[in-house]
């Protein structure tokens, strides 16, 4: 039985032209071999890869029961994690706005400005937030305010970036009539690009919460603060029973912050 494209002496359609089918195969070829390049290249201990089950089947033997003889503690430092995330993130706030309103091209003074705001952002983000809390673990010490601080680097780059491209994307005709009346430039903020960013600026003020919430769960671990701090010296001395105990409170904290954002979200926005 032919076709109807045969019975009007037309070729049967195909998605891709031959052209298009062997670039298509080259380049699935080419991600295959450095897939296996990769492998091989790699130092790979494949006995424990295999043995990993089993290893995995033991540790939570050994965590079970969990431990709650240290549970005060525990709370303690995973309400020190609670005052990183909100405090970092609060004034990360702050610092981002001056650098979203510069790394706008439709708000930035000059070029110069523009290209230093946005230097500022790919450098906050460009820095993992260990690696910030590291560093500010050498200046500030062991502790909170290494957190803060590294918490509050990274976020700036990540909320400065969300603002600064909703305020490109702002509706320029309240901003003209405002310019076209004589209005100062301050005005002109608070009036016309202000009120079109907020709901922006609340949604990802929150969801920057909710990430440093958790990013702030492993700052102790180089001695920044939190209940990484507990959890390395229950790793650190096999308490396995405890470090059970310490997961589930991440856990719990983690599902705490999921609530309440998407509580703040529906209420606000």
């Amino acid at each position: 039985m032919t076709s109807i494209a045969q019975q009007f002496g037309r070729d049967e359609w195909t998605r891709f032209t031959a052209k298009q089918r062997m670039t298509r195969y080259a380049i699935l070829l080419g991600c295959g071999l450095a897939i296996a390049w990769a492998l091989t290249s790699i130092e790979v201990i494949w006995a424990w890869v295999w043995g990993a089950p089993e290893q995995i089947g033991d540790l939570f033997g050994r965590m079970y029961p969990p431990d709650a003889s240290n549970l005060e503690s525990i709370l303690k430092v995973l309400w020190d994690t609670v005052n990183i995330a909100t405090f970092a993130t609060a004034f990360a706030v702050l610092l981002s706005l001056p650098v979203a309103y510069i790394s706008a091209q439709n708000t930035t003074p000059n070029r110069a400005t523009l290209w230093l705001g946005r230097l500022i952002l790919v450098t906050s983000r460009s820095v993992n937030t260990i690696i910030w809390a590291l560093l500010f673990v050498a200046i500030f010490g062991p502790g909170v305010v290494a957190g803060i601080v590294a918490i509050m680097f990274r976020s700036i780059g990540f909320i400065g970036k969300l603002l600064g491209e909703a305020i490109e994307e702002i509706d320029k005709r309240p901003v003209e009539a405002l310019e076209a009346t004589g209005a100062s430039r301050f005005k002109v903020i608070a009036y016309a690009i202000v009120p079109q960013v907020m709901p922006t600026f609340w949604a990802v003020a929150i969801l920057r919460w909710d990430i440093n919430l958790r990013e702030s769960t492993v700052l102790g671990l180089v001695g920044a603060g939190g209940i990484g701090i507990v959890l390395q010296g229950a790793i650190d001395t096999f308490n396995w029973p405890e470090v059970a105990t310490i997961l589930i409170a991440i856990i719990v904290l983690v599902i705490i912050g999921e609530v309440i954002s998407a509580y703040l979200r529906r209420r606000i926005l």
